[in-house]
């Protein structure tokens, strides 16, 4: 038995387990416009980041408060427009993946905060080091719960109004 034409003869798509035809159909299908969006907002939530940083910079071995402040109001905004998009508005299926993964993707970055508590280390600072990877998960856990909490309560409190 031989297997169908696409598969037996098209490359895979490493890690997939799809033919390549299958894949590109599946673009095809609709995941090229989430792939954009989520690109485009990406590109703005990574700009708006950079700007923080250009704005606020963190001297060598100080305390790295942008970049944790970038992450806890992200995480806020996270908890808002998810408890918005569930409970309260039926979003165009692009709006998540735009905002949520794209732009909140993209202004968030743990990426730098473990990087710049490999560099506290390095250069000596363990100890802020490791009160600021501390102090980013408990304000980035915070702030989204917080956030959350606080947009179900009153989208509850303007409904009995």
């Amino acid at each position: 038995m031989t297997a169908p034409r696409d598969q037996a003869t098209e490359p895979t798509v490493s890690g997939v387990g799809r033919s390549a035809p299958a894949w590109r159909r599946g673009l095809a299908d609709g995941q090229a416009p989430v792939i954009a969006v989520v690109a485009a907002g990406g590109a703005l939530g990574a700009v708006a980041r950079y700007g923080a940083s250009l704005l606020w910079p963190t001297a060598e071995g100080a305390f790295p408060w942008t970049t944790l402040v970038v992450n806890a109001t992200g995480c806020a905004v996270i908890g808002v427009f998810m408890v918005v998009i569930t409970d309260l508005w039926a979003a165009h299926r692009l709006v998540r993946p735009f905002f949520g993964t794209g732009v909140l993707g993209g202004f968030t970055t743990f990426s730098t905060y473990s990087v710049d508590i490999q560099q506290l280390v390095q250069s000596g600072h363990a100890r802020t080091g490791l009160a600021y990877l501390a102090a980013t998960l408990l304000a980035a856990l915070a702030a989204v719960w917080l956030a959350a909490a606080a947009t179900r309560r009153l989208i509850s409190w303007r409904r009995t109004k």
